[in-house]
């Protein structure tokens, strides 16, 4: 039997108190750069489209506004947007009811993971906290794809449900971690300023009006920690925007690296990222068990 997607308004119960949820709609527009080109036609414009890409958004997957876009990085500059920390690392969300138990499951097992591999909290939503995580599989843009950081009020992220295609957005809970990785403020891994000394673009290969997904940053706005990251669960696939079949549209540099990216689970570099950019590693003991949970899970 087909769902209904227009009917948005759910009411949920928990210990006795009924929250509304807001009205999320069929079609959404999400903020994307003046400088950046967008289409709705991208399932149609490649031989194998990814849940990541077809949103058409900036880089494929990320809400961004034109301000945030001057000073993007590996992770948002918390000191030029304060207001885009989740604050005390404690992100609310509600999973949307749309969902079959099985993909529910899928999206927890992601929220597990970056409870237990970092100092960030997930928590669900009490139904009062103004700003939280709405996950929901959105209909238009669909595909994988979440704004970047705390943008304020009931927050998209939006993941595809399975369906006679394919997995789409939740086979794994890589791709859920990838797109709450956004929301935490966390970037593409090959968008870093340095990167063209570990991988090569091929712009001939690229889809042409999506060449700019391939920019990177300006050293200005680039501060980086950690070493650059083949194996980031935030890093493009070989062949993201590609032409064709067979056409590689970013490759490595580094002798014995045959693989790019990957949607199973945090590596250790975007376990340590993210700790780091939450502040997790401050203090002395929490310092000490997270680089340990980052050295010893991380892929």
């Amino acid at each position: 039997m087909r769902r209904v997607f227009v009917v948005m308004v759910f009411l949920m119960q928990e210990k006795n108190a009924r929250y509304i949820l807001p009205t999320v709609p069929d079609v959404v527009h999400p903020p994307v750069p003046d400088d950046v080109k967008v289409s709705p036609d991208m399932e149609y414009m490649m031989d194998d489209p990814d849940p990541e890409v077809t949103p058409g958004l900036f880089q494929g997957d990320m809400a961004m506004t034109n301000e945030i876009y001057n000073y993007w990085r590996v992770g948002i500059r918390w000191d030029v947007f304060p207001e885009k920390l989740w604050k005390n690392g404690t992100v609310p969300y509600y999973i949307s009811p749309i969902y079959e138990p099985a993909d529910q499951v899928t999206i927890m097992k992601a929220i597990h993971t970056l409870n237990f591999m970092t100092c960030i909290r997930f928590v669900p939503w009490n139904g009062k906290t103004k700003d939280y995580l709405l996950i929901w599989p959105i209909k238009y843009p669909k595909g994988c794809w979440s704004f970047v950081g705390k943008f304020g009020g009931a927050q998209i992220v939006s993941l595809q449900a399975p369906d006679a295609t394919g997995p789409n957005c939740l086979g794994t809970e890589g791709r859920a971690i990838h797109e709450l990785m956004h929301a935490l403020g966390i970037f593409h891994e090959q968008s870093r300023w340095d990167r063209d000394k570990f991988v090569k673009v091929h712009l001939d290969n690229i889809i042409p009006q999506f060449k700019n997904n391939f920019d990177k940053q300006s050293l200005e706005n680039t501060t980086y920690s950690f070493e650059y990251d083949y194996d980031s669960i935030m890093h493009y696939g070989k062949y993201f925007f590609s032409k064709g079949k067979g056409k590689p549209t970013i490759t490595p540099k580094t002798p014995g690296v045959k693989t790019l990216g990957q949607r199973k689970a945090l590596s250790k570099g975007d376990c340590l990222k993210l700790n780091d950019l939450y502040g997790c590693f401050d203090k002395p003991r929490l310092r000490r068990k997270y680089y340990f949970l980052c050295q010893f899970m991380g892929i």
